[in-house]
């Protein structure tokens, strides 16, 4: 059995530097060489060495924790080259120069173990012709594997074998990209691009040629092609920025050479605003000038002022704000699919963007199968996981309709590749359907229906939907999940915990224990756990002055996140994304939590002017306690764990978590996979249900009373005193310390966490009262970030 323990990373580069982290990341011992330096007094390793440390400066982090590092050593091509034969995997990751990467590869096959497993990160040489010359023990484990840049967050994973690659290790990459990398393996072709940008450039080439055709700002068009239709806030243009055009133009260039049949070729003509960027050195981000550019002075709301590139005149320009119907759409239907049909219904000139961009789109999808690949999930996984997409090509066609989509791409001159034909003709209507709880997917060999590859043993809420739900209400659906374990899933808009929230959660917990099921996982698989409670019902009754109904609704908040603790069934939370606020005080009361590696954890509420009400700030005092061992120095302690709720840290991951006490190293668990974390919760609730034991309710909480509060009372005034916080954020700390303390206290003394509840819903009802924290909570809803008042 194929086992990895070591990796070496040849060129640490951005890209290299990138995929180093993450390999050190999912715990593998990584060596990072790179050209030798020869100059008189310098270290022989000192490109690697810049690499790694500016890898470490990196934003956005590239390690999940900052102890990560000490998993990559580094070395040069010269001096440390034979020591790749330890290695299990050697991975390229140097310049895209065919001859350069060659040369390495003729060095590599002198010195690895016959074994090892060789593969290219090359993002659009062919894969074969870089294996030519190569000895047969290389060729049979040599592939393609092609990072997304940023190698920790984009998901996606290209393996591209040639015609000699072992169709074993084909399999093992596939599945070790996916369990032990945390990737969306899609399985390639060995075609110009690949997959993701094959049909990602023309997509955003394609735009690029509709943006002039309608005469529309790129400002409006990004608006359009962002969050309005399910993609990311950089839409189009900013993409661009994003990717660097040198390197965007490259990718235009080569598929248009290499790719001489494609029917949409003429798409990948390259603008001459292009060229004006290009001539200019305006390459994008990296040289701080683009499509956009920062201007001089602020705007209303004291932000920077971004201005974007007229492409008639070529001269930068404010935002100018087109007032279109389509835009109106993306802001009044919240439901993304339903937003998705209406935009491409609308009549004005950005629904008709829209609408030709998708049909472009679906058009080129159709004839890329089966020359890219065979599998069309491979196409919606590959855009979803490199581009960020919410929704892959036939997805988005599937959700216009698969007839329409035909018939307004015809009617726009352009081909449908005839096995969609077929598809229709024998009654499939749709590429994705789900049967017995099973996703399905159209596969053109056969011809009919076939699960979803790489789902078999994963948990998909999506194909539940045809399944009845145990319960249901307005804002939550409680599932069957399969092995007597339910699941419950939020569905409010960005799961923002509300009342039909809370009562689901009592709800199901009820029928768990009175149905005789083993347990319940708490998960979703939105891109959020949750942002945390409904704000605005907690400023609408404090605006109100409703004293008595906000007193019921955080009681009613803190009694839900005990019964989540004191149940006789094991409840499990699975985590991902953002897991603020009430979502973490919902997390830290379950049994467990299979948080995803990339689940951002924090107790954020005095961004706005408030304490975690829900029984979080009760949560830190117990464990704060648990963690006193006799003889421990407990002050330091206590200002730590205030500090993190005072300063609303949030864990830049699971790990992280971990550091700031939201996690708990002996209960939780991380999950490399965030498409894994709810079946690894379910996995855990079916462990613990064996001889499950309901958990007493604790009357032995060590606070400190007064001691404790004097020390929390001198740092919240160091704190101010070093310019970290106004008045009103030390009132906010001692509020805090007063609950964390146990109030005014003689001494250190055991109390109840019902006892705690009762403080810390106190202090949460007085500081809504407080003017500057209605000011915090009013200008959150509005603005949707923090006001420091």
């Amino acid at each position: 059995m194929r086992i990895i323990r070591k990796i070496t990373v040849l060129g640490s580069g951005v890209m290299g530097a990138g995929i180093a982290a993450h390999f050190a990341n999912a715990g593998y011992q990584v060596q990072m060489l790179d050209l030798t330096t020869k100059e008189d007094g310098k270290n022989r390793n000192s490109i690697a060495a810049q690499a790694l440390a500016a890898a470490v400066k990196q934003k956005p982090a590239p390690f999940y924790h900052s102890d990560f590092i000490q998993r990559i050593t580094i070395g040069n091509f010269d001096d440390d080259f034979p020591s790749i034969k330890d290695s299990d995997w050697i991975i390229e990751v140097i310049v895209e120069k065919l001859e350069i990467k060659k040369a390495l590869f003729e060095k590599v096959d002198q010195y690895r173990n016959p074994d090892s497993i060789v593969s290219s990160n090359t993002s659009g040489i062919p894969i074969h012709s870089i294996a030519e010359g190569r000895t047969e023990s290389f060729r049979k484990h040599f592939l393609g594997t092609h990072f997304f840049n940023p190698p920790r967050y984009l998901r996606l994973l290209e393996i591209i074998p040639t015609a000699d690659t072992d169709p074993q290790l084909i399999r093992f990459m596939m599945d070790f990209g996916d369990r032990f990398l945390g990737k969306q393996t899609v399985l390639c072709k060995d075609t110009p691009a690949f997959i993701a940008n094959r049909v990602g450039v023309y997509s955003m080439a394609r735009i690029f040629q509709l943006t002039e055709q309608f005469d529309l700002p790129i400002s409006t068009v990004d608006k359009l092609t962002g969050p309005a239709i399910g993609r990311p806030n950089t839409g189009t243009f900013r993409l661009a920025d994003l990717v660097g055009h040198d390197t965007g133009v490259k990718v235009m260039q080569g598929i248009q050479q290499n790719c001489p049949d494609d029917e949409q070729a003429g798409a990948f003509n390259v603008p001459a605003y292009m060229n004006f960027l290009l001539d200019n050195k305006f390459l994008g981000n990296k040289t701080g000038q683009g499509f956009y550019k920062k201007g001089e002075g602020k705007d209303e709301k004291g932000g920077n002022i971004f201005l974007s590139l007229n492409l008639k005149t070529l001269q930068y320009e404010k935002d100018p704000r087109m007032d279109l119907p389509s835009l109106a759409l993306s802001k009044q239907i919240d439901d993304v699919e339903k937003r998705i049909r209406a935009i491409y219904n609308s009549a004005d000139i950005g629904g008709q963007l829209v609408k030709q961009h998708l049909i472009g789109l679906f058009s080129y999808v159709s004839n890329r199968i089966p020359e890219i690949t065979e599998s069309l999930s491979s196409i919606d996984d590959a855009l979803k996981a490199g581009f960020a997409w919410s929704y892959g090509p036939f997805e988005y066609w599937d959700i216009i309709g698969v007839r329409q989509g035909v018939d307004d791409a015809k009617a726009a001159g352009l081909s449908i590749s005839p096995w969609i034909e077929k598809m229709l003709a024998d009654g499939h209507d749709t590429f994705y359907t789900n049967k017995n709880g099973r996703q399905l997917v159209y596969d053109i060999t056969t011809a009919d229906y076939v699960p979803l590859s790489g789902n078999e043993n994963r948990i998909n809420l999506t194909a539940l939907k045809g399944k009845s739900p145990v319960y249901k209400n307005d804002e939550a659906v409680l599932h069957d999940i399969g092995d007597g374990v339910l699941c419950f899933e939020f569905k409010s808009k960005a799961n923002v915990i509300g009342e039909g929230i809370l009562r689901g959660i009592n709800e199901s917990i009820r029928i768990a224990e009175e149905e005789s099921w083993k347990g319940l996982v708490i998960g979703n698989q939105a891109a959020n756990f949750s942002v945390g409670a409904n704000l605005m019902l907690i400023g609408m009754m404090a605006f109100q002055e409703e004293w008595d109904e906000l007193d019921s609704a955080v009681n009613y908040f803190q009694q839900t996140s005990m019964r989540c603790r004191y149940s006789s069934v094991p409840v499990v939370a699975a985590t991902q994304g953002y897991v603020f606020g009430g979502g973490c005080e919902i997390s830290m009361h379950c049994d467990a939590v299979a948080a995803s590696a990339e689940s951002y954890i924090g107790l954020v509420e005095a961004g706005v002017g408030l304490i975690p009400g829900g029984g979080g700030t009760k949560e830190f005092a117990v464990r704060l306690a648990d963690s006193f061992d006799i003889g421990d120095v407990q002050i330091p302690q206590l200002i730590e764990r205030c500090k993190n709720i005072a300063t609303a840290s949030v864990g830049t991951s699971a790990y992280e978590a971990f550091d700031l006490g939201y996690l708990i190293k002996s209960r939780d668990e991380v999950v490399i996979n965030a498409s894994n974390n709810i079946t690894e919760a379910k996995n855990k609730v079916l462990e613990l249900s064996s001889g499950y034991v309901m958990p007493l309710k604790r009357k032995d909480i060590l606070v400190l009373g007064r001691q404790g509060l004097a020390s929390l009372y001198s740092f919240a005034n160091e704190f101010r005193l070093a310019g970290y916080g106004s008045a009103h954020d030390i009132k906010i700390v001692q509020k805090l310390a007063w609950v964390l303390c146990g109030g005014d206290l003689t001494g250190a003394q055991l109390v109840t966490e019902q006892y705690l509840l009762d403080l810390e819903r106190e202090a949460f009802l007085s500081l809504c009262g407080e003017q500057k924290t209605q000011e915090r909570i009013q200008y959150m809803l509005e603005k949707n970030k923090p006001l420091r008042n």
